[in-house]
């Protein structure tokens, strides 16, 4: 997250371009939905800050499986 003080923070893409989806429609790469993953650069930040806490949730279930 980039910011100055006198900006809102912005929050780059995390696409890691290992893109495939499962059977739910979530990237194996980033954990985002294919809703998240297309509203991406449409989202505010508190939205985009969001979808990274759930993508976060997601990896750490697929990594307790």
């Amino acid at each position: 997250m980039n910011a100055t003080p006198d900006e809102k923070p912005t929050f780059p893409n995390p696409c890691v371009r290992n893109c495939c989806l499962d059977e739910n429609d979530v990237c194996l790469g980033c954990f985002r939905t294919l809703e998240e993953i297309l509203h991406w650069s449409q989202s505010s930040n508190e939205q985009k800050q969001t979808i990274l806490a759930r993508c976060k949730q997601r990896r750490a279930q697929t990594n307790q499986n």
